[in-house]
């Protein structure tokens, strides 16, 4: 009989995947273990494979579809086994709950004047309803102002709303109706007085469908600000030490090909301080909390169309040359979308550095179940004051971004003060 093959559940968090490849095309003889199709997930593109021999008999979804984890994909069939024409996969997945009924369209229609009858549909659509009101030109002000001024002006309601949307001085325009009065179709022909500024033109908006990855990032940092209460530690760090250490240390490896970036010390630094305070090694469990064996750092990576966070294992154990190469790996097998699920999953503590970009600070969002995630800026020059008078010092922000039901202050404090001990004595890091 024939065999559906089922969207797969590829990462824990995984409810739906959209198909991004198939390798293989109907007719072609499958083996188990074959490479059929590739899917994007919500962390990465993983490839589906066969678990049993066949030929592909059919391709259910289609490329660039969105389907429910257990929702059929494509049909096997024995080697030579027929299948009936109106046989009909079976699905495993969760019926979606019912969609909004459509908006109704809505006729609008204004009395008629002697030479103009208006009639104008309006269809409620995202681009007509919302998106207007983030026009870039600054109309959401400007409407504000018309709007005002609107109101000593002869005009018939929709020709206020139409000149509000195209962002038009309905003062200046030239009304067709009975006693002069300004209808739609007065605003829609761009008819003005004499000296009467020409309004503003508008760039068409482009809806911009998201992808599995963003959608998972969305739901999943809503719900850490709607749910964690968050509060923020903030210390500045200088880093001139550091940064000599790291000079002198890369010139001693240069003929092994291993650069140590700054963000190597910073992670290295996070779990030496988490290993001295292992409560706030924790996360949050419903009605206890997780202190974490291990200290696993999750290290936030920019990719096409998202952020994916791999994990440096055991990081407090592991030397800086070890942590700079792991890091390096994890984030070329990110962008090229090779992570595999236990290489991104778990983590018990997170680190953002914004600094190449050139941001001198920021709050991050905490990753649940996780308690605390760092992020850094840039290291910038400026005078500081010392016990020996004022020097130029390269001085770099963080803020670490904590669960408070996990962590408290007084902790919270106490570790992000441990890890600004140790990025101010960097020869603790590479011994």
């Amino acid at each position: 009989m024939p065999i559906d093959i089922l969207m797969p559940q590829l990462s824990p968090t995984m409810t739906e995947g959209r198909l991004a490849r198939w390798t293989k095309k109907e007719g072609d003889k499958i083996s188990a273990g074959d490479v059929i199709a590739e899917v994007e997930t919500d962390k990465a593109t993983m490839e589906v494979e066969a678990s049993d021999d066949g030929i592909l008999h059919k391709i259910v979804g289609e490329i660039g579809t969105d389907l429910p984890v257990g929702s059929p994909i494509a049909v096997l069939r024995g080697k030579d086994e027929s299948v009936a024409a109106d046989y009909t996969p079976t699905s495993k997945a969760k019926k979606p709950e019912a969609a909004p009924a459509p908006a109704a369209t809505a006729t609008v229609a204004e009395p008629a004047s002697a030479n103009v009858h208006e009639t104008v549909q309006h269809t409620a659509t995202l681009s007509s309803a919302i998106l207007p009101k983030f026009n870039t030109s600054g109309a959401t002000h400007e409407n504000t102002k018309h709007q005002t001024r609107n109101t000593r002006v002869k005009a018939s309601p929709l020709a206020r709303r139409l000149a509000g949307q195209q962002n038009v001085d309905i003062s200046t325009v030239v009304g067709t109706g009975p006693g002069g009065r300004v209808v739609a179709q007065d605003v829609l022909s761009g008819q003005r007085t004499a000296g009467a500024q020409r309004p503003i033109s508008r760039m068409a908006d482009t809806l911009v469908k998201l992808t599995p990855m963003r959608k998972a990032i969305a739901s999943r940092l809503t719900a850490s600000k709607q749910t964690v209460p968050h509060f923020y530690l903030s210390a500045e760090v200088n880093m001139n030490a550091l940064l000599e250490v790291r000079s002198q240390l890369n010139t001693h490896l240069e003929s092994q090909k291993i650069k140590v970036s700054v963000n190597d010390f910073i992670l290295k630094a996070c779990a030496l301080a988490l290993k001295d305070y292992p409560a706030a090694n924790a996360a949050w469990n419903a009605d206890s909390t997780v202190q974490f064996g291990n200290v696993d750092i999750a290290v936030a990576v920019s990719i096409e169309g998202g952020l994916i966070t791999p994990v440096v294992a055991n990081a407090d154990q592991k030397s800086l040359t070890s942590i700079s190469t792991e890091v390096k790996q994890l984030a070329a097998d990110a962008r090229a979308g090779k992570l595999k699920p236990e290489q991104y999953e778990g983590g018990s503590f997170s680190l953002s550095n914004l600094g190449m970009y050139g941001v001198d600070d920021f709050s991050a969002i905490i990753n649940p179940p996780q308690a605390a995630i760092l992020a850094c800026g840039a290291a910038t020059e400026r005078a500081v004051v010392t016990e020996g008078g004022i020097e130029i010092a390269s001085v770099m922000k963080m803020t670490l971004s904590v669960d408070h039901r996990v962590i408290d202050g007084a902790l919270g404090a106490e570790l992000l003060a441990r890890i600004k001990h140790y990025l101010q004595t960097p020869i603790i890091l590479v011994m």
